[in-house]
């Protein structure tokens, strides 16, 4: 159970929640009493003929018109029935479970002017399983995530049967859920609606649950290229604490460290202390920059990586709506934190980020298939050399060709292109949060498929490579370090089953399809447990790391 008390959220809390756990509003008597205070002010505003923007005004450009008494409630339901314009793909039930998540988190920390009764039924939807259907686009990430907001809002208040719900795989309306949960529409109070929908907590939920993946994939990438080293018999002198305590940079160190504890007891890793280096007669006396700047290169990923959980973070646990209550003194503030720009920066800085980290696997993978740069590996990882026709996974090294682009592209910035014109001129500078967030969730879905490919050519090079070392022998197990045996043999498993010493995960090209290998670990990867216990250890240092 994950408590909401306006304050203390992880990114671990709000991927726990978008998957399904449940969660209850605090109880603490200072958190409902700020609530309470914050509400009752704008009350009393009402009550005593007070100016207040959105409650006794019209909204944005319009903001010069007056509302009168009588039609204050009717306002805060305008100020969500007409955002109602979305179109485009829906958002993803996770994405929408973190925006109603973040949404109660706010409205908790008592600087909304609403009532309790309110912020609960977002508890209500969330532990039921109901889900507001919202959509993608429409939202500019300024003076809110409007548009998607208020499909959320409208439906958990039941503002009119045209906005529909998601529950047990069924489509509703929000009235039939409501009646379902014992609840009757409820009929808003002076500056609730505007509190419901004006706030960035819809652009936070998405960057949020990419930002819990995108860590995910930087974890299993650095796994992996560590699984890459062994294959291509690369140096652990690389990783060496003396390097990075020059440069301490606390991505490289971090990523260095790593790499030690990844590598540690291999036996197919080089070690060059006291400058022993008489194996590379004939060769490059140092390995080549993807192996040797790894924590150069990857460095800068896990430092960005990790100012960009911090902001998603701090957003998360924000008052983000406009105007702003103060609980303790009554002061009300006409304000700007429903500009998303830090949801947007971050989302830019998880693309971006991921797109340098495929591009350094990508030349991992282009040296590993390249006999001229493999160290004795057949070209492109044939199998069974002997055949004459195989050609091994050269048309899977074109797959990852074609998504390492893609992520690149999707890596550019957002934040930048915003028009300046938005809504009479009053939105004059927006933050385009909510296309950087969901761009994010496509980088990341892209880049989970770059690893599954990446995982095949790294369980085949390293059986190839055990062959060099006993020949006829291919399963690689008690030649990797410990902590790359795990990952090897799960990834091995979800592909095609446990090792085979006979013979490595592909021998003749057309004794199977490489493609399903692929899926076999993209499917474990989102839904499954084998890679993912495999890499819990690393996955945690990255946590950690990015936590601060």
């Amino acid at each position: 159970m994950i408590t909401i008390s306006g304050e203390g959220l992880t990114l671990a809390d709000i991927v726990a929640v978008s998957r399904g756990a449940k969660v209850a509003l605090s109880r603490a008597p200072d958190v409902l009493a700020r609530v309470a205070a914050s509400q009752g002010r704008i009350e009393t505003a009402v009550a005593e003929g007070e100016q207040v923007y959105g409650v006794t005004t019209l909204y944005g450009g319009m903001a010069d018109q007056r509302v009168p008494v009588e039609r204050m409630v009717e306002l805060q339901h305008i100020a969500l029935w007409h955002h109602k314009t979305a179109t485009g793909p829906r958002l993803p039930t996770e994405d929408v479970r973190a925006a109603m998540l973040l949404r109660a988190n706010s409205l908790m920390k008592g600087y909304s002017g609403v009532r309790l009764e309110l912020i609960q039924r977002y508890v209500t939807f969330l532990n039921a399983g109901v889900t507001p259907q919202a959509y993608q686009r429409g939202s500019i990430g300024a003076s809110g995530d409007l548009v998607p907001l208020s499909y959320i809002g409208a439906s958990v208040i039941g503002l009119d049967p045209g906005f529909l719900v998601d529950w047990d795989g069924a489509v509703l309306d929000c009235h039939t859920a409501l009646a379902r949960l014992g609840l009757d529409p409820l009929v808003l109070r002076p500056k609730e609606g505007l509190a419901l929908n004006n706030g960035t907590t819809a652009s936070t939920g998405v960057a949020a649950n990419a930002m819990g993946r995108a860590a995910t994939v930087f974890a299993l990438g650095l796994h992996t290229q560590a699984l890459l080293a062994e294959a291509l018999l690369a140096t652990n002198q690389s990783f060496h604490p003396t390097i990075q305590a020059v440069k301490p940079h606390p991505g490289q160190v971090f990523s260095a460290a790593l790499m030690r504890d990844l590598l540690d007891g291999s036996s197919l890793i080089r070690s060059e202390a006291a400058g022993a280096r008489g194996h590379r007669q004939g060769k490059l006396i140092q390995d080549r920059y993807s192996l040797r700047c790894l924590p150069q290169y990857t460095g800068p990923i896990a430092d960005g990586l990790a100012m960009a959980a911090r902001q998603i973070v701090t957003e998360a646990n924000s008052a983000n709506d406009n105007p702003l209550v103060d609980p303790d003194t009554g002061e009300v503030y006409h304000t700007g934190n429903f500009l998303a720009q830090y949801t947007a920066i971050a989302s830019d800085q998880i693309r971006l980020h991921l797109a340098m980290l495929l591009k350094h696997l990508d030349v991992q993978i282009a040296m590993l298939v390249t006999p001229e740069f493999n160290n004795g590996l057949p070209p492109s990882l044939v199998g069974n050399t002997g055949h004459g026709l195989n050609m091994g996974l050269k048309s899977l090294q074109l797959t990852c060709n074609s998504v390492a682009p893609l992520v690149q592209f999707y890596g550019r910035s957002m934040a930048d292109l915003y028009p300046s014109h938005a809504e009479q001129f009053n939105q004059n500078i927006n933050s385009q949060a909510m296309n950087a967030a969901n761009l994010a969730r496509d980088s990341v879905e892209a880049s989970e498929h770059f690893l599954a490919a990446a995982l095949v050519f790294a369980v085949q090079a390293v059986e190839l490579r055990a062959a060099t070392v006993r020949p006829g022998h291919y399963d690689a197990s008690d030649l990797l370090s410990v902590r790359n045996r795990a990952l090897y043999r799960a990834a091995r498993g979800v592909a095609l089953g446990a090792p085979d010493a006979a013979r490595p995960m592909l021998w003749d090209d057309t004794e199977g399809f490489i493609q399903d290998k692929v899926e076999g670990i993209l499917t474990d990867l989102r839904a499954g447990q084998a890679i993912r216990t495999a890499v819990a250890p690393v996955l945690a240092q990255v946590d950690a790391f990015l936590a601060g």
